[in-house]
């Protein structure tokens, strides 16, 4: 996949990836190199990027944030992505998760529920040179039965449970990624799906997101 020519903020990319990332026990090298590649500045309010790679997660429109590059990569790292994978992100926002997915599976799909997010992030990627990369408007609880299934999905916002929607459209072995409970503290669920259509779930850290809205999620 292709990304951005130049290489501003290089040296705090490659001490993002080092310092916040592999020293916190993030192991797969094809998430540190996507994460080193990926122009993480290019995807917040230029005003933000003297702050663009530090190790928390970045206000941007709609009262929505960047979320913290450790927790992309921990994301990501559970999702197990490989280069034939189909993924779908919920939650795009500014479309940098979105792009390191880019980085690392065939297809990407994601659902944005605000309309002007999903223009701006979409309208970066192609700047940026991710063609394999769609976001749509619409309610992310509910993902994308039309194009399902998928080999991962990762939940970039809070759901007071997992939504059924989203582990139905998992491909056999296919992973979710979805943090669980209330609106202010959730845990990072793991779902998978199993060959006789079962899923089992395993709980990976607490963290806290910001509310994913929908019929599946949390009311407005």
């Amino acid at each position: 996949m292709s990304g951005n020519g130049t290489q501003p903020f290089a040296a705090e990319r490659f001490s993002m990836v080092e310092s916040q990332l592999r020293q916190r026990g993030i192991r797969d090298e094809r998430v540190l190199r996507a994460m080193n590649k990926v122009p993480r500045h290019e995807f917040v309010n230029q005003q933000n990027w003297n702050e663009a790679y530090a190790d928390h997660p970045i206000p941007i429109a709609e009262r929505q944030t960047t979320s913290q590059p450790y927790m992309i990569a921990a994301m990501v790292e559970a999702a197990q992505i490989k280069a034939e994978d189909r993924v779908l992100e919920i939650g795009a926002g500014s479309g940098y998760q979105t792009a390191v997915l880019a980085e690392l599976a065939s297809q990407v799909f994601a659902v944005e529920r605000y309309a002007s997010l999903a223009e701006a992030a979409q309208k970066t990627l192609e700047r940026l040179g991710y063609h394999n990369a769609k976001i749509v408007t619409g309610d992310g609880s509910l993902g994308l039965p039309e194009v399902a299934p998928f080999d991962a999905i990762i939940v970039s916002a809070a759901a007071p449970r997992i939504p059924q929607a989203l582990a139905e459209q998992l491909a056999v072995g296919g992973r979710l990624l979805v943090p669980v409970g209330e609106s202010e503290q959730q845990l990072l669920q793991l779902v998978e799906r199993q060959a006789d259509g079962t899923t089992s779930v395993r709980t990976l850290e607490g963290c806290r997101f910001v509310p994913l809205i929908g019929e599946q999620g949390f009311a407005a």
